[in-house]
């Protein structure tokens, strides 16, 4: 006999013998009678045990059992409007496969709370909490979506090297490793193999992928290693395709978690579902918006933390709007592969989520000798590029893409900090477990 999940166990099967696996969850004893709660990936089932009717063996056996011990149990399915789900489980047979040690590192039943250091430290029986898996399965739920829709849209999956010789996009932040008898990197973004392949004839490329930048921020939307969905494509207009492809496959990531009903029932949370197309503001109106509230932003200059919180909040309340996009951004303020828009402007794009941004994106240089001046223009070296410039050299079409942070797309979705939502983040401090 196979085992069930809990899930399975229905009213249907009254009276039928069903074997489950999983942890024990709670236990009680009222003398004649003991409960047990199995919880199993799936939720929750109900083991009642009495004495006269359940063997005495199981009922030693349900005595010495500490919490959170693995066991398998056999027993009669029978309905109970007092139990869990309206049905329990009379035992017929027990094993305890695995006993656990106790005391317990932490409280999975989350009737006394632990910092977030504790949690991380025993994350493995932080993740039994309902609560917690809850969050992962929504954010599987979501990546799985996302390679379903971009393959419906064409696209192939790519897996570019974490391992590179120099700076994808210039600047410092960079983890140095020792390769044999080399200085390596770890990569910042599959940016510049996304482009090459613009020139392979894979015209439609997408990568389900990790950064990692050697920023020593400390905050609630920042950690040094990321997940992101990195996209390419090539044949475009403008940035505006891109932008009309990332708010598709955004809101079929979002509807896809609205529609994960027992994960938000569980987490006590509701999801809205954006109406497309999204809202366009352009670096100066969003300048212009902020300066309105008192804060003034020097045109050229990134709009700080600060300043997303402020916009985010301002077209919350008084728009509605909790996903836009802000376009035409300074070209100064732009990686060298960004395609100009005149002198002053890019071709760019932030995509921006409850005042947070997830994604960011644009159209990029394809003639070489633009691309050559422009990465002079920034201080770098072409001899550095050699690789990336080659395929500039012979037929590279206009094209353009994005990166999208899954982890800070998790974070908005349910407004949580980022390391609620990675199973093991890594930040400045922490490299364990």
């Amino acid at each position: 006999m196979r085992s069930h999940y809990s899930s399975q166990v229905t009213h249907e099967l009254e009276d039928e013998i069903v074997i489950l696996c999983g942890w024990v969850h709670e236990k009680r004893d009222l003398g004649n009678l003991k409960f047990l709660v199995l919880r199993d990936r799936e939720g929750f089932i109900q083991i009642t045990a009495k004495k006269g009717v359940t063997g005495d063996d199981i009922l030693e056996d349900i005595n010495s059992l500490s919490k959170e011990s693995v066991i398998q149990v056999k027993g009669k399915v029978k309905l109970n409007n007092k139990a869990p789900n309206g049905l329990e489980i009379n035992p017929s047979n027990l094993k305890v496969i695995n006993e656990s040690n106790s005391p317990l590192p932490l409280d999975v039943t989350q009737k006394v709370d632990s910092d977030m250091d504790t949690r991380l430290n025993n994350r493995f029986m932080d993740l039994r909490k309902p609560g917690v898996s809850s969050i992962f399965r929504l954010r599987s739920a979501i990546i799985n979506r996302s390679r379903e829709y971009l393959k419906g849209e064409g696209f192939i999956e790519m897996c570019s090297p974490k391992i590179i010789a120099s700076a994808s996009e210039g600047g410092t932040d960079l983890f140095p490793i020792s390769y044999f008898d080399k200085e390596a990197f770890l990569a910042q973004s599959p940016q510049l193999y996304k482009q090459m392949l613009m020139g392979s004839g894979l015209d439609r490329v997408f990568e389900t992928t990790t950064y990692f930048r050697a920023e020593e921020h400390d905050t609630r939307r920042h950690l040094n290693e990321v997940s992101a969905i990195d996209l390419e494509m090539a044949f475009i207009e403008s940035e505006e395709d891109i932008m009309q492809m990332l708010e598709r496959l955004v809101v079929e990531m979002i509807k896809t978690a609205s529609s994960c009903k027992k994960e938000l029932e569980t987490l006590e949370w509701e999801i809205k579902v954006p109406q497309l197309p999204l809202k366009r503001f352009t670096y100066d109106e969003c300048l212009n918006l902020l300066a309105k509230e008192g804060k003034e932003i020097p045109w050229g200059e990134d709009i700080d933390t600060e300043g997303e919180k402020l916009l985010g909040k301002l077209l919350q309340e008084k728009q509605g709007i909790e996903l836009y996009f802000i376009t035409k951004y300074p070209l100064k303020s732009k990686p060298f592969y960004t395609m100009p828009d005149g002198e002053k402007y890019s071709r760019s794009f932030d995509l921006c989520f409850k005042g947070v941004e997830v994604s960011s994106g644009g159209q990029r240089i394809h003639s070489h000798n633009h691309l050559v001046k422009r990465i002079e223009q920034h201080n770098l070296e072409p001899e550095n590029f050699e690789y990336y410039l080659k395929c500039f050299q012979y037929g590279m079409p206009p094209h353009g893409g994005f990166g999208l942070g899954v982890d800070r797309m998790m974070m908005q979705l349910l407004d949580l900090p980022i390391k609620e939502v990675v199973m093991f983040p890594r930040d400045r401090h922490r490299l364990t477990p």
